[in-house]
């Protein structure tokens, strides 16, 4: 089966499996319905179709784990979305923190022309507009902004949860990939960061989604809770 003969639902999940690989999450069903915010029967009837079609096999203790094929469509999917995500803001001048939807409908129409195109136009860019790689497997390994010390100089890796309020909020106080700044507090609650002119202050729980590399570095650890939750209101602010 080719990406283009997927369905709309199949590419989700696929995609959010993917995502899960990629943050090193554990890829079960359980997480997969977090994040996609559907019940158990729905994903596990949907896991059930993607493993008859040989695109990820399960274990004996329920982790799902891509085939040869799966992990290839999912690629595909994803670094398609994030082209899709760096043209329009580069391109076309759609701020970053709108355009991770607009991808999302987008992506299925793509034809290997246009994917040609879009590739040519946004030029060097590597990453997408939310930091991470356009061309999977070169992520570039971070720590959660949470668990770097006061005083420490950071720079801005990627946001780990891509939800569109998440997002807002991100931008709303002048996070961005490739930021480079100082932690300037750390408290219970809050993280205070300063860079040039700009001073933001980010919850600490949503602090747990924003991978940065600092100096010094906090022991590595996975930028998003192991319950992960999405959206920014059940994150708090």
């Amino acid at each position: 089966m080719t990406t283009g003969e997927l369905t709309d639902a199949e590419r989700g999940y696929l995609e959010t499996l993917y995502w899960l690989h990629e943050a090193e999450l554990p890829m079960t069903a359980a997480n997969v319905a977090r994040a996609l915010q559907l019940s158990a029967p729905a994903v596990h009837e949907m896991i059930g179709r993607l493993e008859r079609d040989d695109f990820i096999t399960r274990g004996s203790d329920k982790v799902i784990s891509f085939t040869a094929a799966g992990e290839r469509q999912a690629g595909e999917i994803v670094g398609r979305h994030r082209l899709i995500e760096r043209f329009l803001t580069d391109v076309l001048g759609i701020a970053w923190d709108e355009v991770h939807e607009e991808a999302e409908r987008l992506e299925h129409a793509m034809s290997p022309v246009l994917e040609e195109r879009m590739l040519a136009a946004i030029g060097d860019a590597t990453t997408c507009p939310h930091g991470h790689p356009i061309r999977v497997g070169t992520r570039i390994p971070g720590v959660p902004l949470a668990d770097v010390a006061q005083g420490a100089s950071i720079r801005v890796l990627r946001f780990e949860n891509e939800a569109e309020d998440l997002l807002h909020y991100l931008r709303q106080i002048g996070l961005e990939p490739g930021l480079e700044g100082t932690v300037a507090q750390s408290g219970a609650e809050e993280i205070v960061v300063e860079a040039g002119d700009l001073r933001a202050t980010i919850t600490r729980s949503v602090a747990e989604t924003v991978s940065v590399t600092a100096d010094p570095s906090p022991p590595p650890r996975v930028a998003l809770p192991e319950h992960l939750v999405l959206g920014l209101q059940r994150y708090g602010r």
